[in-house]
């Protein structure tokens, strides 16, 4: 049986690269170092229950990861309330204004748009199965569900993808329905 510490090391060269590139698509770069990090950090501080099987263990360090965004977005979120509240007791003061932080997205492509339009849940189904390339039954762990209810999440979050993309009219009308075909 490998050792727990070199099992990690191992774990850490073989899975770095795509645990940074799940939290890279989520936030700056700078950021997803930060939090890719700090889930290593934590499959360290918890490894013995980290999987044995590699194909069991990125889908769970992608639920570290994932825990550990969602965090870091309850941080900013707070960041983001204080430096408005402090703006707003400046700009009493002095009428000195603040820049809107949504500015920055104007220049966003249109699936991505198309895809900010769903819920967030529909959207990290859809990353995980697009972007990340994980099974229905691996996507499951990391959202920490059974696969059948992934897979009802995963067709409704289609559906719904196609329909966002459909009244945008970025789908074309002969492009296929998605009736329950492919990869669920």
């Amino acid at each position: 049986m490998e050792e727990p510490a070199s099992k990690l090391i191992r774990l850490f060269d073989a899975c770095y690269e795509d645990v940074l590139r799940y939290t890279a698509r989520r936030v700056d770069l700078d950021t997803a170092r930060d939090v890719t990090a700090e889930t290593f950090l934590i499959a360290w501080r918890k490894r013995s229950v980290v999987p044995q099987a590699d194909e069991d263990a990125l889908p769970w360090l992608y639920g570290v990861a994932r825990r550990v965004l969602a965090n870091e977005k309850r941080r900013e979120r707070r960041s983001e309330r204080l430096v408005a509240r402090i703006a707003a007791d400046r700009r009493d003061r002095d009428a000195a204004t603040v820049p809107d932080p949504g500015d920055h997205v104007a220049g966003a492509l249109a699936l991505t748009q198309a895809l900010q339009a769903l819920s967030p849940a529909d959207q990290e189904v859809l990353q995980l199965l697009g972007w990340e390339e994980l099974t229905v039954r691996q996507a499951a762990v990391v959202l920490g569900c059974t696969p059948a209810t992934m897979a009802v999440r995963a067709f409704r979050a289609k559906r719904r993808f196609l329909a966002v993309l459909a009244e945008r009219r970025l789908l074309a009308a002969s492009d296929p329905a998605p009736a329950g075909k492919g990869k669920e």
